[in-house]
């Protein structure tokens, strides 16, 4: 009769079988949809994904100051950043497109690397201290992840781009690409880390009953 530490489930279609033993970082093969099971958490990859959110985070700063597009119109030129939309959409009373801009392309992907860098730092120094509350943030950046950014932010550039062109020159600006390189090493950098790593402490030792 198999133990309960034999039983895993399939991190993919969450069958639970039973693993018989093997060598030390043995893997197994899920026996419905093939995915691998009972595969070790590589630290190595901390690195790599500490160098995407630094990479990320440096980023950051010149696509929210530099300008995402340049107009020229009847002899005018004009610049606007990530900002400048934002404060225009409000100014036109347009709050609730302005505070999705807002969220989206600025308080979230900040919040997100934030939140990324942190986690690979406790994970590297493998701290004890709240892995309950971490594995939560975990969750939280995977889950706002997709509202990050890309989908809200270049959907307005590019009805930009079409809607203004008969009228006036619409060029992308310096920021754009800088804007995409976050949103790319971003994404990168959430799927290289692995949250398994934020229980792997320094003892990786059973927890030990209380004494009284």
């Amino acid at each position: 009769m198999a133990s309960v530490e034999n039983i895993v489930a399939c991190p993919v279609c969450a069958l639970a079988q039973r693993i018989e033993g093997g060598r030390p970082g043995a893997v197994f093969e899920c026996a419905r949809c093939g995915a691998f099971i009972g595969r070790e958490p590589e630290r190595e990859s901390l690195h790599l994904t500490a160098a995407l959110t630094l990479a990320a985070l440096v980023l950051y700063v010149p696509a929210n100051l530099f300008p995402i597009l340049r107009m020229y119109w009847s002899g005018a030129y004009s610049e606007s950043t990530v900002w400048d939309g934002v404060v225009s959409l409000a100014r036109s009373n347009q709050w609730l497109v302005a505070v999705i801009v807002f969220l989206a392309s600025i308080a979230i992907p900040l919040f997100k690397l934030v939140s990324l860098f942190y986690l690979v730092i406790s994970a590297q120094l493998r701290s004890r201290a709240l892995p309950g509350l971490r594995t939560r943030l975990w969750r939280f950046v995977d889950v706002v992840g997709p509202w990050a950014m890309l989908d809200v932010f270049l959907l307005a550039v590019l009805v930009a781009l079409v809607k203004l062109r008969t009228l006036a020159t619409v060029l992308p600006g310096p920021g754009l690409a800088a804007f995409c390189a976050v949103v790319v090493l971003t994404i990168l950098a959430s799927a290289t880390f692995d949250p398994r790593l934020i229980w792997t402490t320094r003892q990786n030792s059973p927890t030990s009953p209380k004494h009284a």
